[in-house]
């Protein structure tokens, strides 16, 4: 059982690993700086798109807050944006528009050598091979879809409500090219349905808590929305589940894919203020969260991860037919609980640091507890730091510890 003073010790360690784990906001600045780009030729009058009003908004732990930065600089920030088109032409396909998009990219001369081979939904832009800088190590995932008009109302008047209404209103039409219709139908409201900004939405609602008043969710879904530095506990448990993830499976195509993490931790969490208590609450409640439901495709029960915002969706629809995703997530579930086990049985910061650093790869946990012990020697010489009474841990509470006098040497 941790003391009062030991929870608030990992809680400060555990926020200085998250700040470590964001991107920077020259990071944030250049993402977003790239994107209007690629909205504004999407858009340019003369394209065939114009008539729609594209627009890119941010979507996916760009939106979320929840983005962390790779461990490896080989390894790129995933930045996903939704290319929204206020309708189309009538006789438009999910085909033709992802084409019409490829179209008005390749038209671009730097886009054009940016393209990456066409996904199932998406068309992505590689920034790193024109990258000189840390600053632009990212990759741009853009999704076509459609919406209706008035939908940008719907957005802003849900994103700044306080009660969870007409989410399902903010649902989009998208292209997916493994989609029996994807060439022939051309009624958009017959295209796939795919809701990230209802998502977002709730998982906001999940996240904040009521005396935060300074964090406006509505600016999350802005197209240009504002860097934060501060984050929610909730954030922060996601970003640093993410991480142990990265780190135990370094690149496996079976590790648990990031809205399955996010969804189970949003779903698990009790509104904890510090970091701490949410992680172990989280960590213990997320496979209770996880239901069986009998598909007739599979003639059985499986596994079910339904998306909160869609409940006939399971985000682990691929377990049943590939097992090693479902082993992995377990294994993953037991390894996560006992690495924190083991760094709170951890008693002084070098100690706890070391117990971290495999799990969170050592160059991240390195500069945290190096911000940690500066935040430290801060709070020291302005006579914040105190001493608890029998335990040697220094925080908030206790005797005060006196500054360094160097005077005289």
């Amino acid at each position: 059982m941790l003391t009062p003073e030991q929870k608030n010790q990992f809680s400060e360690i555990l926020e200085e690993l998250g700040n470590t784990l964001d991107i920077t906001e020259t990071q944030y600045n250049a993402a977003v700086k790239s994107y209007e780009a690629v909205g504004n030729w999407l858009s340019k009058e003369d394209s065939v798109l114009a008539p729609y009003k594209p627009e890119i908004l941010p979507q996916g732990s760009f939106m979320l807050g929840t983005m962390v930065k790779p461990e490896s600089e080989n390894d790129d920030l995933d930045i996903d944006l939704v290319c929204q088109l206020m309708g189309k032409h009538p006789n438009w396909t999910q085909e033709h528009l992802k084409q019409k998009v490829y179209a008005q990219l390749k038209a671009h001369d730097k886009y054009q050598d940016m393209l990456d081979d066409e996904g199932r939904r998406c068309w992505t832009l590689l920034y790193r091979q024109e990258a000189e800088t840390e600053k632009e190590k990212y990759h741009m995932d853009i999704l076509p879809s459609i919406v209706d008009s008035g939908y940008r109302i719907i957005l802003e008047k849900v994103f700044s409500g306080t009660e969870l209404k007409d989410i399902d209103k903010l649902a989009i039409r998208i292209t997916d090219n493994q989609i029996e219709n994807y060439s022939t139908e051309t009624n958009h409201l017959e295209w796939l349905k795919s809701n990230p900004f209802g998502y977002g939405r709730w998982f906001y609602q999940q996240a904040t808590l009521d005396f935060v008043k300074a964090f406006s969710i509505n600016e999350s879904i802005q197209p240009v929305p504002k860097y934060r530095k501060e984050k929610l506990p909730l954030q922060r448990v996601v970003q640093i589940l993410k991480r142990h993830r990265d780190m135990m499976f370094q690149g496996d195509e079976h590790k648990s894919i990031s809205i399955i993490i996010t969804t189970l931790a949003a779903k698990s969490y009790k509104k904890e203020t510090n970091i701490i208590d949410a992680l172990l609450n989280v960590i213990a409640q997320m496979p209770y969260h996880i239901e069986e439901r009998y598909a007739p495709e599979h003639g059985k029960k499986i596994k079910w991860i339904a998306n909160p915002v869609n409940d006939e969706e399971n985000f682990a629809d691929k377990w049943a037919d590939e097992p090693q995703k479902e082993k992995n997530f377990y294994l993953w579930m037991k390894r996560v609980n006992a690495d924190i086990q083991n760094a709170l049985g951890k008693r002084g910061v070098h100690l706890i640091q070391e117990s971290l650093e495999i799990p969170f790869g050592k160059n991240t946990v390195t500069k945290a507890f190096s911000n940690y012990g500066e935040n430290q020697l801060k709070k020291r010489e302005n006579g914040a730091l105190k001493m608890a009474t029998g335990t040697g841990i220094l925080g908030n509470v206790g005797s005060t510890v006196k500054g360094h006098n160097f005077h005289g040497k």
